[in-house]
């Protein structure tokens, strides 16, 4: 896994106003990386992400959201629709980046490597691909992906494995 740490924070992503942040801003967090969507059964979703945020953000936890309208076309408005609809709607305060894809080949950098590093499941069905909104990417203080979570993974219940990562030196 020192591969991953090296490497992590070598990525930027696209901002809503067209610059980019490195993901060195980053270094020594507990990062959430998830694909957002503003249309999906999922986008209630947004209330646990932000709920935890606001519970570890001073412990060094950051939820990094990458609105995503590759899956049925559930997240289609512009940049600024989509921050608004989440500030008015769920209170969003976490990182909000620009729209990206996640699969093929527009996808960003950043979500090629965190696929390559949690696959998720394998099999004649699978290739490692993101299968729809909502996949959560869990990563340590050292830039280490620890963990893949599915779309149906409600955020409330990474607490503990967030818990668990905060602690530990």
């Amino acid at each position: 896994m020192a591969e991953t740490a090296q490497r992590i924070y070598e990525f930027s992503a696209p901002l809503p106003d067209g610059g980019a942040l490195s993901l060195e801003t980053f270094r020594e967090s507990v990062l959430l990386i998830v694909n957002t969507a503003s249309a999906c059964g999922f986008t209630p979703q947004y209330a646990g992400l932000e709920k935890l945020y606001r519970a570890y953000r001073d412990r060094g936890f950051v939820v990094l959201g990458f609105p995503c309208n590759q899956f049925g076309g559930q997240e289609p408005g512009t940049a600024g629709e989509i921050a608004a609809f989440c500030e008015r709607n769920f209170g969003v305060s976490f990182p909000l980046f620009a729209k990206i894809e996640v699969n093929g080949p527009g996808e960003l950098p950043l979500y090629r490597f965190l696929k390559r590093a949690r696959p998720g499941m394998l099999g004649v069905f699978s290739s490692g691909r993101v299968k729809w909104n909502f996949t959560k990417f869990l990563v340590d203080r050292k830039g280490n992906v620890v963990r893949r979570y599915s779309p149906m993974t409600r955020p409330q219940t990474l607490a503990g494995p967030i818990e668990a990562l905060l602690n530990r030196q």
